[in-house]
């Protein structure tokens, strides 16, 4: 047995053994699952648009294999034979087809399309028709280039006005203006940091000695006894009610005479009278008053 498992044949198995793994890994690499169950089924396109081996294969956005190798048929030229390495799940319906697509950025994409309610299926190693879609890049050719053309002229039309408004003598004018003004900002700038680095701390001072004041105002105001003055103020208006009360009312003599109206007419009529009185009293004195210096003579 130790003669069997000489230095030689050990060598021998640790390079077949490197030499597995190598292969392993770079099929892992391409994407190729050597341990997966798969089977196979060639594509066949009269342009395959550049598409490379070890391309991976879609199946509603799904991916479902990948490609295996690339042929072209030199007798019969336009054919290419695409061999797609499938999982084993997949089942490729009759009546499917593999497109090509290609990508902005110059890539190959394969997509087997499915038709739905299908019940017959591609035995394997058969050959499907393959077809290629026009991609983003072909669409932009067709449709945008046109319209990029059209376009040339106008843009043409508008440099040709940009150089012109260049050219104006009055650019350096406003181009001056331009740089006082930014001259001018600096200034303001420069006096706007002074502000800030030293009078807005004075400010920010000063705002505080009078929030500290306020605040010392507002603890004064607080300790007033301002129930004690409410309680007051109720008392004087309840007295003020009373008296206005008393004024309204006919239980007293101040009463009667603001709110009965025979004491104005008495007065009233008691001023008429006195007034009938005074003038009777000047027409006719001598009812009222008899005097004489020499004494009442006798009759």
């Amino acid at each position: 047995m130790k003669k069997l498992l000489t230095r030689e044949v050990k060598i021998g198995i640790a390079g077949i053994i490197a030499l597995c793994l190598v292969i392993y890994g770079i099929n892992f690499l391409k994407g190729i699952n050597m341990f997966k169950p798969t089977h196979f089924f060639y594509v066949k396109f009269d342009n395959i648009l550049g598409l490379t081996q070890s391309s991976t294969v879609f199946a509603d956005g799904f991916r479902i294999g990948l490609v295996r190798s690339i042929h072209y048929d030199y007798e019969h030229p336009g054919n290419v034979i695409v061999e797609v390495q499938l999982d084993d799940e997949m089942r490729i319906p009759k009546g499917s087809y593999g497109e090509l697509s290609t990508e902005m950025l110059g890539g190959v994409n394969m997509n087997i399309i499915l038709p739905r309610g299908v019940n017959e299926y591609y035995a394997q190693g058969d050959t499907i028709p393959g077809r290629a879609k026009s991609g983003l890049m072909d669409d932009v050719s067709d449709n945008m280039l046109p319209q990029v053309s059209n376009l040339l002229p106008k843009i043409d039309s508008i440099l040709t006005q940009v150089n012109r408004l260049l050219a104006n003598q009055n650019i350096p004018t406003a181009m001056e203006e331009l740089r006082k003004t930014s001259e001018n900002l600096s200034v303001a700038t420069a006096h706007l940091k002074t502000f800030a680095g030293e009078d807005l701390p004075r400010l920010s001072q000063r705002m505080d000695r009078i929030g500290a004041n306020v605040e010392t105002v507002t603890g004064k105001l607080s300790e007033l006894e301002f129930a004690e003055t409410m309680d007051k103020v109720n008392a004087t208006m309840a007295n003020v009610e009373q008296m206005t009360t008393r004024l309204t009312s006919r239980d007293n003599t101040i009463g009667l005479m603001l709110n009965d109206d025979s004491l104005y007419t008495n007065l009233n009529r008691t001023a008429s009278n006195a007034s009938l009185l005074l003038q009777d009293l000047r027409e006719h004195p001598k009812r009222y008053v008899h005097f004489s210096l020499f004494g009442r003579k006798d009759k």
